[in-house]
């Protein structure tokens, strides 16, 4: 019947394992076989570790509960100490209240007292003596612990520390006061008597109708008490001792050795010594007899047998470990060599001491169309040898074997299995196992067929470059940068400078380490010191060009434009090559071209001063009249003797102001005109303002054309040739009026604005704005595109050169220029030309304040 009921209980039971023994078995056969070495490796270290946690909390549980066990022991025995006390006070205070109330009743005199008193005292060890005091504190009687009559104890001359001295605060006195107040029995606190014993006393006040009649005092030895109401079975298990309100031992069961103290327990149990309650504690002292799991041997030999096993198993899994990694190791380096074999194109083929195939890879199948079955094991002649050079190859393959192959391998030729040929390259070097024996050969093939028709392409490519650079006119050389060696030079080059690499520096302008040359004729006396660049990588040298150069060689005459770059030569040495064209003619032309813009400019600024002929007339005739009025009326004056010096040296001051005012207009003039060479030169553009409207401030006044100028202050300095900035504003100048003029404008509109402010720009940078507007009828189209052509001008009487020099002298100058309309909706309004010269601009020159800056209007006049 058992049986019967077990059955289905196991067979649910095994329903409900199933599904999880299958995920934990699904779960193990989903990890990597490395990963199953290591979880069984950790399985047991675990297994130990939760055995050692197992046996360390077992000690911990039992070590607890027998502390647990010993604290309730001792707590329970000081408990039966603190009752059998209290039950020997009580029945003790309940006597002496019987005894009090007979003493109130008169029931009973001093001297029967004195008899039921010994009685009392002689059954009762714990008590020093019994005594009736009244109110007045006069003893009336005392008995001893003997039970005899005490005449000596409590006496009133206050050297008894037992008498309630009135007046004082000692234990007694604060008793007896108490029980008068509370009349009711009151336990007094401890003190030391006459005999240096710890006691304590009982205080039964004696009512007398109602009125406060003495008390009887029954005084205890606490050492008495602990001695005879302390169950001897509780003294055997535990200490049990009394303490003071200052946790003070004031007796204990256990009396220590003299000299030695009580070790401190363990285990401790305080309960009040009822029912005094006078601050005595009675304390129940426990000490552990089992030993701590620092101690227990036991626990040592668990754990060290635990830890040695700890250490084992993880030395076991270390060294599995390191033979997994090992293994992983090899077959990864396995993997990798069979992949690299596999996936080279080089053609590998061991061979043993006997020259029989071994081991050929799947390039070398490949590369001969023979399969491994066909070469392992086949000797000379091998298959892939052609039948016509078997001889030639099997005497290679000696000398290899021999040593005497050259380093870079020999060329030979190979049949393939469907009988073609091509070209390879062999290398062959002895088989050496572990032990450092060797063991065959290995030979490495390469099929350089295509490499070797590059080669022949490359040959012929360079025999044509060759040519090409032997034919040109330009002077091509090559200078290695260490040593300082000409690798390479043209017939150009040979020609002018022969073998030299002399030519090479002097054409670098002395940029290259190591050429330094004194030879005559080539840089005499000149000593070219450059750094060699030892040290920098030849590819961040030779992705960096030069700007190009032109360099005059004085031995022979001629100008040369020079472009240099580093590259790495043939064989990895850093070098400089230089390509040097003949300009010499294209400089004489510049040079031409330069003398005739200067002329241009010369005469631009005579037919400007032409142009302006008659206003300079006019203004010169203005000061030179005044002149000849003034010498006129000082010399008639003078005849007539009615002048005075005064007034003598008055006009001659005029006549002197004149003459230097018309001296000052023919400097200008002269200064403007006058041929110079270009000169650039720190210069104010305030002053180049100045001097320009001076000198065009003549036309406009005949033209009737009132100019508005405006300088920006704080503008830094420009470096200019001021005579040919000063032309540029005065052919805008100059045309501007001309334009306002001829289109016979009113004379609201018959003015010109000169403005001169910094500007700023990411592209251009800092720079410095010319600018000359005027209200006139403005430019066509046709005229705005085609007006800086050369000999194109809408005058009749024009030379088409003034705008167009205007434009060289600007751009000389890395200025531009640039003319635009001005519109009131479509109807043009004006015309402003601007021009620019690139200066330093700082954040103080662009905050220049324009209510500050020099503004200055000339007047127009007839």
């Amino acid at each position: 019947m058992p049986d019967d009921t077990l059955a289905p209980r196991r067979s649910r039971g095994q329903r409900l394992l199933t599904p999880l023994r299958r995920l934990i078995t699904g779960w193990w056969f989903r990890q990597s076989p490395s990963r199953q070495d290591r979880l069984a490796t950790l399985g047991p270290l675990i297994s130990v570790l939760l055995f050692l946690a197992a046996i360390i909390s077992a000690f911990w549980y039992l070590r607890n509960e027998e502390i647990e066990r010993e604290s309730e022991s001792v707590k329970r025995d000081t408990e039966i100490a603190q009752q059998q006390i209290r039950l020997r006070l009580i029945e003790n205070q309940e006597q002496l209240v019987r005894i009090a109330r007979e003493v109130v009743t008169r029931q009973i005199d001093a001297h029967e007292f004195s008899a039921q008193a010994q009685a009392f005292a002689r059954e009762r060890p714990e008590l020093t003596h019994v005594t009736w005091l009244s109110a007045r504190r006069d003893r009336r009687s005392s008995v001893g612990a003997a039970g005899f009559q005490a005449d000596g104890l409590m006496s009133a001359d206050g050297s008894d520390p037992s008498m309630p001295m009135p007046n004082q605060s000692n234990a007694p006195g604060v008793a007896f006061e108490a029980a008068k107040d509370r009349r009711q029995p009151v336990y007094s606190p401890p003190f030391i008597d006459t005999n240096g014993t710890t006691v304590f006393q009982l205080h039964i006040p004696l009512i007398d109708r109602g009125g406060f009649a003495g008390v009887l005092i029954a005084e205890y030895t606490v050492e008495a008490l602990l001695r005879y109401y302390v169950p001897s079975e509780v003294a055997t298990r535990h200490s049990i001792a009394v303490l003071d309100a200052t946790d003070q031992v004031v007796s204990s069961t256990v009396t220590p050795m003299p000299g030695q103290g009580l070790r401190r327990a363990s285990l401790l149990h305080d309960v009040p010594l009822a029912p005094a309650l006078n601050g005595l504690v009675l304390r129940g002292q426990g000490w552990r007899t089992s030993i701590g799991l620092i101690n227990n041997a036991l626990f040592w030999l668990v754990l060290a047998l635990a830890g040695m096993t700890v250490w084992m198993l993880l030395g076991t899994w270390r060294h599995m470990r390191r033979r997994t990694q090992i293994q992983n190791a090899l077959t990864l380096e396995t993997n990798f060599r069979r992949a690299m074999e596999n996936s080279m194109l080089t053609g590998m083929r061991a061979m043993d001491m006997d020259t029989r195939i071994s081991y050929v890879n799947p390039a070398f199948c490949a590369m001969t169309g023979f399969s491994e079955a066909d070469l392992v094991g086949r000797t000379p002649p091998y298959p892939f040898w052609p039948a016509d050079r078997r001889e030639e190859n099997a005497r290679l393959l000696q000398q290899e074997l021999q040593g005497k192959s050259p380093s870079g391998g020999v060329e030979v030729k190979i049949q393939r299995k469907d009988g073609s040929q091509f070209d390879a390259r062999v290398y062959v070097s002895p088989l050496v196992d572990t032990r450092g024996k060797q063991t065959g050969w290995m030979t490495s093939m390469t099929n350089i067929t295509e490499a070797k028709r590059v080669r022949d392409q490359l040959t012929a490519s360079h025999e044509r470059f060759t040519t090409v650079l032997e034919g040109l006119d330009a002077a091509v050389s090559v200078l290695s940068v260490q040593p300082p060696e000409l690798l390479f030079a043209n017939r150009s080059y040979r020609l002018w400078f022969g073998a030299d690499p002399a030519g090479h520096a002097l054409l670098a302008g002395g940029q290259l380490s190591g050429t330094t040359s004194r030879r005559g004729g080539l840089g005499d006396g000149q000593d070219e010191e450059v750094d060699d660049y030892s040290g920098l990588p030849a590819e961040a040298l030779t992705d960096i060009g030069s700007d190009p150069r032109e360099v005059y060689v004085e031995s022979l005459a001629m100008w040369f434009d020079v472009r240099a770059r580093y590259l790495q030569w043939t064989d990895g040495r850093l070098a400089q090559m230089l390509i040097a064209t003949d300009i010499t003619m294209r400089r004489h032309a510049e040079a031409q071209a330069a003398l005739q813009a200067e002329k241009a400019q010369v005469t631009s600024r005579l037919m400007t001063m032409g142009e302006m002929a008659s206003s300079v007339a006019h203004e010169l005739n203005q000061p030179l009249t005044a002149i000849t009025n003034y010498c006129n009326g000082m010399v008639s004056r003078v005849r007539a003797d009615s002048i005075d010096k005064d007034a003598l040296m008055a006009a001659l001051e005029k006549t002197a102001k004149q003459a230097q005012r018309a001296g000052q207009i023919i400097h200008r003039i002269r200064n403007f005109v006058k041929r110079s060479e270009p000169q650039r030169q720190p210069a104010h553009a305030a002053d180049i303002v100045e001097d320009a409207v001076e000198l065009a401030g003549i036309e406009l006044r005949r033209r009737n054309v009132a100019i508005h100028t405006y300088v920006a202050q704080r503008l830094p300095q420009m470096m200019v040739d001021p005579i040919l900035i000063e032309q540029v504003l005065m052919n805008l100048l100059k045309n501007a009026a001309e334009a306002i003029d001829n289109a016979s404008l009113p004379t609201s509109r018959r003015h010109i604005e000169l403005r001169v402010v910094p500007k700023h720009s990411a592209e251009l940078g800092g720079q410095i704005e010319f600018s000359v507007t005027d209200m006139g009828p403005g430019l066509p189209d046709e005229v705005l595109s085609r007006m800086y052509e050369a000999f194109f001008s809408t005058k009749a009487d024009g030379m088409g050169i003034g705008l167009g020099l205007c434009r060289s002298i600007v751009e000389s100058h890395q200025g531009r220029i640039k003319a635009e309309n001005l519109y009131n909706g479509s109807l043009v309004v004006g015309c402003r030309f601007a021009f620019t010269i690139p200066v330093t601009i700082t954040s103080e020159h662009l905050r220049a304040d324009p209510a500050g800056s020099a503004q200055r209007t000339e007047p127009s006049t007839p």
